[in-house]
């Protein structure tokens, strides 16, 4: 392991298919708070009762005060970190995004392979009839949201603690990950099941990793460290790599 701009851009160049790993610390510098930091949602909205399915069917119109004050997130704009990867991804340095994140700025920051692993906030779903409905649809309504159609409350497209990842996510995950030579982590812990599995898995296929986290948390694993922003360390491996 070593810290060196250099080294990653040559693993970069080596590499025949990158791919990326990102979490919230690439959306912090947008201006998105971390869930998990001092002041962030889960200090003020307890998990259990407002992120499970579970409490969801118990009581919608409660789990939807932590969605409406999210739903603030989509004035965030994409930061220069957003645009490398985009960048990186039409010049085929990276083939593809694998997102812990819920916010959309890597797609429209220009990004297009992008799997959401945790779903989005970008579309919503009645869950008694087969209705989805945009963000602009849900934005234009009353909170809860309500179906046009059979008036029960909206679920937000994201995947909420006690729920399975969708087999469509882990499929699209599976052919990222499957012969991926290289991994770029960025902006997140590692710690959240089961994407936080990735990293070993490219490892233990021969892959190598490049880690961007202003704490790095993947030292014994990782072939490089960049420590510190996010939106720096990729503007600089673009600009090397360009």
């Amino acid at each position: 392991m070593e810290d060196s701009l250099d080294h990653a851009v040559r693993l970069l160049q080596e590499a025949k298919k990158t791919i990326a790993l990102t979490g919230a610390g690439v959306s912090t510098e947008s201006g998105i708070p971390d869930f998990r930091s001092g002041g962030g949602l889960w200090s003020r909205f307890e998990p259990q009762e407002y992120a499970t399915l579970r409490a969801f069917r118990a009581d919608p119109e409660k789990v939807w005060e932590m969605p409406a004050e999210l739903m603030s997130i989509t004035n965030a704009q994409p930061n220069k970190g957003h645009y490398a990867m985009a960048q990186m991804e039409e010049r085929g340095s990276l083939v593809g995004i694998i997102t812990q994140n819920i916010d959309s700025l890597h797609q429209r920051a220009g990004s297009r392979r992008v799997v959401e692993y945790h779903g989005s906030l970008a579309s919503f779903s009645c869950m008694q009839c087969p209705q989805s409905y945009s963000f602009a649809d849900v934005q234009s309504l009353a909170m809860p949201p309500r179906c046009s159609h059979c008036d029960e409350i909206l679920k937000p497209d994201v995947v909420f603690f006690d729920e399975q990842i969708p087999p469509a996510t882990l499929r699209e995950t599976e052919e990222f990950v499957m012969n991926a030579d290289l991994l770029l982590v960025a902006g997140t812990s590692c710690q959240v099941m089961p994407s936080a599995t990735i990293p070993a898995t490219v490892r233990a296929h021969g892959g190598k990793i490049i880690e961007i986290n202003r704490e790095p948390v993947l030292v014994d694993m990782a072939d490089v460290v960049l420590d510190g922003s996010f939106a720096k360390r990729l503007s600089q491996l673009m600009d090397a790599l360009s």
